[in-house]
């Protein structure tokens, strides 16, 4: 059997590109390990009564992107997409021993305590400060240059906390926040950028991006399954082993691989139920961890495979801890985060109840506390016992809660989030130079391209474009 693309990996990156394809006409296989679809997103109830709803994986994303929301357009009613309600806006940062709104305009910005005076009057300077020359500059170095040092440590670090588990000095701004950096190289100052970006004319297509944080009702597997229902579950293979990608005229000769591949034609071998198969494809999409990548693809060459493997993942422990009856009125926010300066030992708590509808019972809430992250990996094999104590002790000291949770479920991910460093260049050279050499090839997923779940969209849509444009 051929098919026109297959695509290894049933994750977000994985379900959307096929499902896009499949919108085109293409005839698609999804070939995913683990025996569920989803990858990262996972939604559970818990409770006595399934009363609680939360995520073992992502618990959000913002709207970036159009195609997040024509996804959503499209996949109804099958799964809806749930936009987070106005008071989830709300960002709080900790300080001293309290939670400290994070400003959103200028004279919450004038008035906080997050930010020294110096830096708040350094940032009316900002529209006038030279841009930037080093391509590889970090977070933290652009940032303090632009803002400050209380800037990068009261809203810059706990934002890459939140997002990335990581750390300012490690992540360079063109990888790990290409807009940011963009507006700096194309503007020339933050502040001028930004007020550049708002008056340019938008389609109503660009409008649909309304950057507003987003989930789908039910939780997020409800995305993944809509997916897979559209493509057709009899096209997705769960439980697969020992997958390996060649190009059809791949050989190894004296131990060397060769292969004169010109017309993008794959193989695709697996094995299911203890059966081995091997199917033909004009295009094949890689979406794992790059960790993977290597016995995927073994005609590449170690070499080459050395620059794509040659990504950092920050381990992260998220722990679900839902109450019946504790109703935080002052946190109902979308999140409280902690910058690493504070020294604690947790990296932020969300209140997706906050942000959602039925994520908990009436006067409950349903949070997601975090920790762990490049700056705390050895608490990834702490036993359950140690997170539970650091989990109610910090519920106790930051939002006044002294009674035990209705709800607490510990997660752990050894390879939570790739970490965007300086050796991003080079994997992205090395991917490049393997998807020129060997046409149909498409790695993609998370090592490149944003880890958020609207990069994740966003680039399934422009692989299926671009797939779809070689005339499947």
């Amino acid at each position: 059997m051929t098919f026109d693309a297959v695509i290894i990996g049933a994750g977000l990156t994985g379900l959307s590109t096929a499902y896009f394809l499949t919108r085109k006409g293409a005839k698609v296989l999804v070939i995913e390990e683990q025996n569920r679809i989803g990858g990262q997103i996972s939604t559970h109830r818990g409770g006595r009564n399934g009363e609680f709803v939360f995520e073992s994986g992502p618990n959000t994303g913002v709207l970036s992107y159009p195609e997040v929301v024509e996804l959503f357009q499209e996949l109804s009613p099958l799964c809806t997409l749930a936009t987070a309600h106005e008071e989830a806006k709300k960002r709080l940062i900790w300080k001293g021993n309290r939670f400290h709104a994070l400003p959103s305009n200028p004279k919450d910005a004038v008035m906080t305590p997050l930010f020294s005076f110096a830096d708040k009057l350094r940032i009316l300077g900002e529209p006038l400060r030279k841009r930037g020359n080093n391509p590889d500059e970090t977070v933290a170095q652009l940032a303090a240059r632009r803002l400050g040092k209380s800037f990068v440590d009261y809203a810059v670090d706990p934002f890459l906390s939140g997002v990335y588990a990581g750390d300012p000095n490690r992540l360079v701004t063109r990888y790990a926040l290409p807009k940011l950096y963009n507006l700096e190289q194309n503007y020339g100052s933050f502040i001028k950028g930004t007020i550049a970006k708002a008056r340019e004319p938008k389609s109503d297509r660009d409008r649909l991006a309304t950057k507003k944080v987003f989930s789908a009702d039910g939780g997020l597997s409800n995305l993944a399954e809509a997916m897979a229902e559209k493509t057709g579950r009899e096209n997705i293979i769960t439980g697969a082993a020992g997958c390996r990608i060649t190009p059809t005229d791949f050989s190894i000769v004296d131990n060397i691989s060769t292969s004169n591949q010109t017309r993008g034609n794959w193989f695709v071998s697996y094995t299911h139920n203890g059966t081995t198969y091997r199917v033909a494809t004009q295009n094949v999409v890689t979406t794992t961890g790059s960790y993977r990548l290597r016995e995927l693809l073994p005609f590449a060459g170690s070499n080459i495979m050395n620059d794509v493997d040659n990504l950092t993942y920050a381990p992260v422990i998220q722990v679900a801890v839902g109450y019946n009856d504790v109703p935080l009125p002052d946190f109902r926010v979308f999140g409280g985060l902690i910058p690493s300066c504070e020294k604690q030992d947790i990296l932020g708590i969300l209140n997706p109840s906050a942000c959602f509808d039925g994520r908990a019972p009436h006067n409950g809430n349903m949070l997601a506390v975090f920790m762990g992250g490049v700056r705390h990996s050895e608490l990834i094999d702490e036993n359950d016992t140690k997170i539970e104590e650091i989990v109610c002790r910090n519920m106790n000291k930051m939002l006044g809660v002294n009674k035990a949770p209705n709800l607490i479920q510990i997660f752990r991910h050894k390879k939570a989030i790739p970490q965007y460093e300086i050796t991003s260049g080079r994997r992205y050279a090395a991917i490049d130079k393997l998807e020129n050499k060997y046409k149909g090839l498409y790695i993609k997923g998370n090592l490149c391209g944003g880890i958020g779940m609207a990069d994740r969209i966003h680039q399934a849509y422009t692989t299926s474009e671009s797939i779809s444009g070689n005339h499947i």
